[in-house]
This record gives structure tokens, sequence and C-alpha cells, in this order.
């Protein structure tokens, strides 16, 4: 059941991707964009089809497969460490941190380029999540879900405040930011993707090999540890791995809400308890949905674009609220 599932999501992954490749805004259609594709010369010698196709809708739609990626593993990562089934992705500060290096670069680094903003958030979401990890790693607690979560919370706070106290006084920041802060894969390049994509997988193979022992720790810390794990040190590896892959996710695309937070429940609606299989679920099912919003977002109001983002949190809220109202997938997201 769980393969056969994970094989259809990748099948539809695979159709998403094609009609993101087709779709968008622009004057290039479908039809001269699928002659693109299947090598037609003269439209491969079209240089407006070529920038249609290959630097416009090609770099976002990858964009999607790896912020997809990234926030439906941690997602689903972050629910089981902390054995919270509302845990999601901003809990450990990476958001907020991302966000205030971001204001800081506009405001008095002289960051102006897509680029910069990119290294911004990434450096700002690894700094945050770094002391989160170093006072979370302290004390006769150490690593427990609640230090993490509470650390997470309060660095967050002080970030949010710290943002909002720069962007008082910098009115010219705040329109980039605000920009920035609604979250959206418009404007990804290839480039961005070839800095990010390696440290995306180093973060993915973190997640899979926090798959065995977390799974133990699903039992209890005191069996956990009789099977030969240290609770503490697991969670804190999980909470590095969550780090360095929402750090990629917000550095391409911005703050996206609900993803990580859903793709988990929807995730353990087919596998129950089986961390290895949720991970994989969790990580397709983030991608169909991320597919989708952004082809909706180029679409409902041509020729303009709506972020991506927004979309999410139209569908995301009241999902959440039937999410929970349903007695099954609640009981799924306590597992």
């Amino acid at each position: 059941m769980v393969w056969w599932s994970a094989a259809g999501l990748l099948l539809l992954v695979l159709a998403l991707g094609l009609l993101s490749l087709l779709f968008g805004t622009g004057s290039t259609g479908p039809g001269r964009a699928w002659e693109y594709l299947t090598g037609d010369p003269a439209a491969r010698a079209d240089a407006q089809v070529r920038l249609a196709v290959h630097d416009v809708r090609l770099p976002r739609t990858l964009a999607a497969l790896v912020v997809g990626c990234c926030l439906g593993v941690s997602g689903c990562l972050l629910q089981a460490a902390t054995r919270n089934p509302l845990a999601e992705t901003g809990l450990l500060g990476v958001n907020s941190g991302a966000a205030f290096a971001v204001v800081l670069g506009l405001t008095w680094g002289g960051v102006g380029s897509a680029g910069g903003l990119m290294v911004c958030a990434l450096l700002g979401g690894t700094v945050a999540s770094a002391i989160v990890l170093l006072l979370a790693a302290s004390g006769r607690t150490a690593g427990s879900p609640l230090r993490l979560v509470l650390t997470g919370s309060a660095l967050g706070a002080t970030f949010h405040g710290l943002t909002a106290y720069v962007l008082l006084g910098t009115q010219s920041t705040f329109d980039t930011y605000r920009y920035w802060t609604i979250g959206s894969l418009a404007g990804v390049r290839l480039g961005d993707l070839v800095l990010l994509a390696p440290l995306a997988a180093l973060g993915l193979a973190g997640a899979l090999l926090c798959a065995r022992p977390l799974s133990a720790l699903g039992l209890g810390d005191d069996a956990a540890r009789a099977l030969g794990h240290h609770p503490g040190r697991v969670r804190l590896a999980v909470a590095a791995a969550v780090s360095l892959l929402t750090g990629c996710a917000v550095a391409l695309a911005g703050p996206i809400a609900f993803l990580g937070l859903l793709a988990p429940y929807a995730a353990r609606a087919l596998t129950g308890p089986r961390l290895a299989a949720q991970l994989v679920l969790s990580a397709l099912f983030a991608v169909n949905v991320l597919l989708f919003a952004d082809l909706l977002a180029r679409l409902v109001i041509r020729p303009w674009e709506t972020p991506v983002s927004v979309l999410l949190a139209f569908v995301g809220g009241p999902l959440l609220v039937w999410i929970a109202r349903s007695p099954r997938l609640s009981t799924a997201g306590a597992a």
C-alpha cells in the first residue's frame, strides 16, 4: 500500500512538473513550450520561448521540488522528535532568523539582488538554529523536546521583535522585505539551485540517518536507551537536519507556511508509525502540493501572479480545521 502510494505520488509529481513547464505567465503557450521540450529546432532557436521555458519555468519547477522535499521531510522529523503533531518548521527559529538577516542585509549590508537575499536568509537561518541547538544542549534536560521547542520559540520571538524594530525606521527596506516574506518561487535562478541543492541533499541524507533512532524514541526514552540510542543526541541531530533543510527552503522561496505541518499528516494517514515511509511520502505530498499551488499562482489572475504562500494559506487553514475535526487524521497525527 505504501509503495503503491509512493509510486502514484511520484507519477503525479512528474505530471505536475510537466504542466509547470508548459503553463505560466507570458505569451509562450503550452504548444510552443512542448515544441521546445521535444527539441523542435524552430522553438529551440526562439529566444522568447527559451527565456520562458528554460530561464523562468524550469528553475521554479526544480525549486518546487527542492523546497517541497525540504519542508515535507523537516516537518515530519520535527513532529516525530517533539512528539507534537502540531510542530512545524518555524519552531526552531529558522524563519525568524532568516527574516532578521534579510532585513539587516537590506538596511545596512547594501544587499539588493535576489542572490544576496538568498545568502542572507541562509546565513540567518543557520545562525539562529545554531544558537537554538547550543542553548538546548545545555543543562540536565539537554535535547528534550520541550526544551528545543521553548528555546526555538523564544529565539524566534526575539528575532521577530528585532526585525520589527529595524523595519520601523526604514520604509524602503520594508517594501522589499514585504515581498520576500510573502513567500514565492518566482525569480529563482538555476545558479541558486546549484548553490543550495548540495546542502539540501546533505540535510535529506541526515534525515534518513535519523529515521531509525528516531523510531526508537517513539517507544519512549527509556526504551530507546535500552536499544543503545541517546535521546538527547538524536533530537539534536534531528534539529540540525531540520535547520539545514528549512534554511535551504527559506533561502529559495521565503517563509512558506502550512506545508511542513500538513504533509506529515497526509503521510501518516497512509503509513502509520513507520517513520522512514513517512519521510518519503511527506516529501512527495509536499512537492505535489507546492507544484499545484505554484501552477495555480500563475494562472488564477493572469497576466499577474499570486504568491504561492497565499494560495497555500487559503488551502491550509481550512484543511487544518478539517484535520482537527477528523477523528482518523487526529489519531494519525498523535501517533
